[in-house]
Formats: C-alpha cells, sequence, structure tokens
C-alpha cells in the first residue's frame, strides 16, 4: 500500500508535491507545502528552479520510491532538516546529525546582536577573539567567522559526537584553520580572555520536555534540550564564570527561552556582569538574545 494514496509512477512532479502537502496537513504539520517541496527535491537531487521548470514531468518507479520514503519519514514528525541532513543557517548549509540540535532560525537573534555590538564599536576587521559555549552544529561560531574575516574561535560541547559535526562543518566550509573544538562541560576547560562569548544552552526544564512537539521531543539531544528542574542550570553556569572568560568590555550573548529573560538577566546580573539594554526580539517578538558585559 502507498504511503500517500495516489502517488504513484506516472503522476507529475507538481501533483507529487501536492499528495504530500495534503498528507502533511492532515498529519498537522504546518509547513506542509514547503516541507513537501524540499523533500521532493532532495530525492530527485533537484534545485529549487528545477523543481519548477520540471512542475510537468512524469515521475518515474524509482523516483517516487525515493519520495515516498522521505514522505514516510516526515509523517512520522522526523524534522525535514534531518531527513535531508542538513540546515541552513545565516545562509551556512550545516551539516546535521542525531547528536546535534538542529539550529533554528530564533538562533540567528544572536548573530544579529553580536554584530550589531561589533558594528557599533568598529570591530568588524579586528583580530577578535570568539567562545561558543555547546556549539553542537557549530552554527553560532561558524556564522561568525563568516561575517568576521580575521576573527578566530573555540567551540565547547560536552559531546565528543557533537564536536565531530562542528567539526566537519568547519573544514567544508574553509573555517578550520580559524577555530579550535574542546570538548568539556559549558567552559570548565577554557581560559580567557574572550572578547565575545555566545551560547545557545540547554533551556528547557525537564518537566516541559515532555510536552514539546515530537519534531523536537523525539529528535533533538536531550542534552541540548534539558535545562535542569527550572531550565536555568546553564545559564548559572555560564555566567558565573563570565568574568573569568570576558575581556574588559566583551559581551557576553545568550539565547533565551520565551518568558526567561527577567529570571536570565537576575542571574547574569548576581554573577556580577552588566545588562546594558533590553533583549532582542526575535521575529514573532519573543526577547530571544540578552547581552551582557563586564561592569
Amino acid at each position: 500500500m502507498a504511503v500517500i494514496p495516489g502517488l504513484e509512477a506516472g503522476v507529475s512532479l507538481q501533483d507529487a508535491c501536492d499528495m504530500m502537502a495534503a498528507a502533511f496537513r492532515a498529519r498537522g504539520i504546518e509547513s506542509a507545502q514547503a516541507d513537501a517541496r524540499i523533500l521532493a527535491a532532495d530525492a530527485l537531487g533537484l534545485t529549487r528552479a528545477q523543481l519548477v521548470s520540471q512542475s510537468d514531468r512524469r515521475l518515474a518507479p524509482g523516483e517516487i520510491e525515493e519520495i515516498s520514503l522521505r514522505a514516510a519519514r516526515r509523517l512520522n514528525r522526523e524534522p525535514v532538516s534531518r531527513i535531508v541532513g542538513y540546515r541552513e543557517f545565516w545562509g551556512l548549509r550545516l551539516a546535521i546529525a542525531p547528536s546535534v540540535l538542529d539550529p533554528r532560525p530564533d538562533t540567528e537573534t544572536v548573530i544579529e546582536t553580536a554584530l550589531d555590538w561589533i558594528a557599533t564599536r568598529g570591530l568588524r576587521n579586528e583580530r577578535l577573539r570568539i567562545l561558543d559555549i555547546g556549539t553542537g552544529s557549530g552554527a553560532l561560531l561558524l556564522a561568525l567567522l563568516a561575517e568576521l574575516p580575521r576573527a578566530c574561535g573555540i567551540a565547547t560541547d560536552r559531546s565528543i559526537a557533537a564536536l565531530g559535526v562542528a567539526s566537519a562543518n568547519a573544514a567544508r566550509l574553509g573555517f578550520a584553520d580559524r577555530c579550535a573544538m574542546v570538548a568539556c562541560n559549558y567552559a570548565d576547560a577554557i581560559r580567557g580572555p574572550f572578547d565575545l562569548v555566545v551560547s545557545n544552552p540547554p533551556y528547557i526544564s525537564a518537566t516541559e520536555i515532555g510536552s514539546l512537539d515530537p519534531e523536537v521531543r523525539e529528535h533533538d539531544p536531550l542534552m541540548a534540550l534539558d535545562g535542569g528542574a527550572d531550565g536555568f542550570d546553564a545559564y548559572r553556569a555560564i555566567a558565573s564564570d563570565g568574568l573569568r572568560l570576558l575581556a574588559p568590555r566583551g559581551r557576553l550573548i545568550l539565547e533565551l527561552g520565551e518568558g526567561q529573560a527577567d529570571a536570565v538577566t537576575a542571574i547574569v546580573k548576581d554573577a556580577g556582569l552588566s545588562v546594558e539594554s533590553l533583549p532582542r526580539r526575535d521575529l514573532a517578538g519573543i526577547q530571544r538574545a540578552l547581552c551582557a558585559t563586564t561592569p
């Protein structure tokens, strides 16, 4: 029996995408049409432009099989990025794996905050020292290195497998000679000072993980989600190292979970750091990136 009724050899590429999208919508997947097009393009090895130009092409049995395999995985609520094996982040194509968090567009707010500070101080062409705590796929550090031609950085993670993914991404993107990967708990094995410290730490409280969407709960690594009983364990650990890690007037920029701005601000201030402005909001209006500095 076909994974999606009617999806069989001889249908057009456009019809195949429409059938997939309808099946995804019926399963409650909001991005149904976009997901269908991405999966069809991946199955057939097509670019987005080719997907449009070949929309009337009739599909062969082998092509239907490849599309159906991907559709079945999406119907089981596996994220599209996991199926195709990469995520576009800040214009970079990052390989992802089960060992790393799937980078979200919300996290680009951290990059925007960092670049605004760098532009304000005229530091873009300086030899900035960057630390990315809990790097996962390397998203934050590699996006910053792409924007800052003379910067170098260190990425840490508790997962050896995650550091392997980040290292491979760095090499493929041409940044291997400007970054190093260190396995440790947050920044325990790292000495400062750094001009910029960034992190997207685990910030979901342990009791809330079971209520997350299946795409997150069943496919992102628990280590990258679980922020402890109240969701703030990682913030406490990172903030406590802030004065040790930051160069004078350096910046610590942390991604925030929804509704966490006040609590994390208090944690950061209790650690002796200064918060100069309200956290930056993401496109949904959520306070997403907190920026702190030395007193």
